[in-house]
Parts: structure tokens; sequence; C-alpha cells
């Protein structure tokens, strides 16, 4: 098996490129060569996905059996479609990493894979779409249903779309996990979103990986959610990462219209908490048909601790900023309790 990895340098794109080594596959990855390193035993070609001669000189080392895609989240659907054109007759396959966000009624209503999309041109720019008042739909989500079209304009039935919710573990670049991890080992009173027993479907990102390859190596096409089927509650997870951490330090749950009153921002102050109903009501059951096997999500807290613990942060991310709520407004919400 013969794959390109856009991308392949960092969380997940590092865990397929990783995956896939470990299964025998010769990877190409092409990247910009700024964020992480390549790994060993790949042939590693360095560019601008924007640049046409670039794509072009890629198309060159080709021919693959798949490409995955896991470099996409930034760009507009103009710039998948131009990759999607130019690498079109060197590839068979498409495994494109999408995201949930690309339903149109996600995060108020429940959703599985025949849920109505978000319209986006193939060939849009950067500027279509919008957010809504509150926070739904999102720009984002426009973009990255606008890809996904680009790619089926392309690649028909070799086209395969993987809609993550939230991906979690070892080598996690936005800080969600790590944050909780870090909270955690504070201790003390712990400003946490009841109720405790909602489950959450946070999905591992070596499970991504797994399913990914096995997408790659298919003949399977559309959209798969990636969401874990059993999932969490918030209690169990929030208890996962004290025992990991060794915290001494106990949950004070908080009901979600006094959050909201507090001022508490949604999926960033407190990372994986949101009050919409569909949020965490992600049905992924095509996956699992067709394979995905998703870890206990104690077992993503206990690997993201040990990796944390001894290596850190892997990049720099703007995103990270966002993600945890000040100690001193967390103590200002905690005494109004």
């Amino acid at each position: 098996m013969r794959i390109l990895v856009m991308g392949g340098t960092w969380f997940l794109g590092k865990h397929i490129v990783d995956s896939a080594l470990k299964r025998g596959w010769d990877v190409t990855t092409f990247n910009r060569g700024r964020s992480g390193r390549d790994a060993e035993h790949v042939e590693a070609v360095h560019g601008d996905r924007t640049n046409r001669s670039n794509l072009e000189q890629l198309a060159e080392h080709g021919p693959w059996d798949a490409v995955i895609d896991t470099s996409s989240s930034e760009l507009p659907p103009r710039d998948v479609l131009a990759a999607a054109i130019a690498l079109r007759p060197a590839v068979r396959r498409w495994v494109h990493v999408s995201t949930v966000s690309v339903y149109a009624g996600w995060p108020h209503q429940p959703l599985t894979e025949v849920s109505p999309l978000l319209e986006c041109p193939s060939d849009a720019d950067e500027s279509y779409g919008y957010t809504g008042s509150d926070g739904s739909p999102t720009k984002y989500g426009f973009q990255k249903a606008g890809g996904e079209r680009a790619v089926t304009e392309l690649f028909g039935d070799g086209a395969v779309f993987l809609r993550p919710g939230i991906i979690l573990g070892p080598g996690e670049y936005v800080g969600r996990l790590p944050w909780w991890l870090e909270r955690a080992k504070r201790g003390g009173r712990i400003l946490a979103p009841a109720p405790s027993g909602k489950r959450i479907q946070p999905v591992d990102v070596r499970d991504v990986a797994a399913f990914a390859l096995n997408q790659a190596a298919g003949c399977s096409s559309g959209g798969f959610n990636l969401a874990h089927p059993q999932g969490i509650t918030f209690g169990g997870f929030l208890d996962a990462c004290l025992a990991e951490t060794g915290g001494a330090g106990a949950p004070v749950w908080a009901e979600p219209a006094v959050l909201v009153e507090q001022g508490v921002k949604q999926w960033t102050e407190l990372p994986l908490w949101r009050t919409h109903a569909g949020v965490w009501a992600v049905d992924s059951s095509r996956a699992v048909d067709a394979g995905l096997e998703c870890r206990p999500v104690t077992e993503t807290v206990r690997d993201t601790w040990r990796w944390w613990s001894a290596d850190g942060r892997p990049v720099d991310h703007p995103r990270w900023a966002e993600h945890g709520i000040a100690p001193e407004k967390e103590a200002k919400v905690l005494a109004s309790l």
C-alpha cells in the first residue's frame, strides 16, 4: 500500500504516518516543513499546497493508492479543489479529514451521516459563509462543506469524509485535555459543568488514525461521523483526570444557566462543555459498522497524561491560549455558588 499524507508531522497526521509505517506501508508526506519533524522512513516532500507548481511537482512523486488529507482545516474550498485537481491523475482514493461542523443542524440537533450539510461551492474563497449569532452555523463549517464538495467532484465514489467532533489524545495541540489534566493536578475546588452524568463523545486520535488507514485501503465512500459510541460522563472524565494526576481536588458542579449568567465561555473556558442539545448526540454507527473501534476514554486520559508529563506541548498554536478558565475567574464563580 502506497499512500500520500497531506501534513503528517503533528497530532493526527503524525499518528497516521506512524501507524502506516508499522503496517509496512510506503508513505509520502507533504507539508511546508514548519511544524514538527518529518518521520523517519518516509519520503518527505516539502512545499506549499496553495502553490500550483508545488502541487504539480508533488504529483510527480506518485502514483499512490490513496491520499489522506489532514492539513486542509484552515484552507478555503478553492485550495482543496486545486489540490484535488493536481493530484487526481496520481491518486486513486481521497480520505478527507473534515468535521461534524459541516452539518446544517450541528450543534442543535442529533446527527447521522444522512443529516443535511451546509451549502458551499467547491470553488469558494475564504470569504464564503457566516457564523450565526449564537455561534452556529459557523463559517468554518461552510468552508469545510465546500472542501468536501471539491473532493467529491474530483473523486466521486473514491472520496471518503471523516467527520470527527472532538479528537483527544497524545500530541494534542489545542489544549483541551491537557488543560483539564493540569487543573485536576492543581486540585482544590474545581468548577465543573452540571450535570455530572452528561455523556460526552471525544474520540482518541489513535483510533481516528487507524480508521483513516482502513478507509484508505478499503472501498467505502461518503461520510463517517467519528464520535465515541459509548462516550463517558463528564463526572467520569474528571474522575479519570484526578486519578491520573493524583490531584487532591473535587468538582463543584454548577448548572449551565449559572455558568452562562457568570459569563463562562462554552467550549473554551470549560473545554468540552456546551449547552446545545446536539453537540454530544452524534451517531457514529456507520463508522462502527465500517470498523471504527474506540478505546475507553479513560485510556485516552491516561496516555495523554503520560505524554504530557514527559514531552509537554508539541507545537505552538494560537488556539492553545483560548482554552481554560483563568484561576481568578474560576474562584469568583465558585464563590457565587
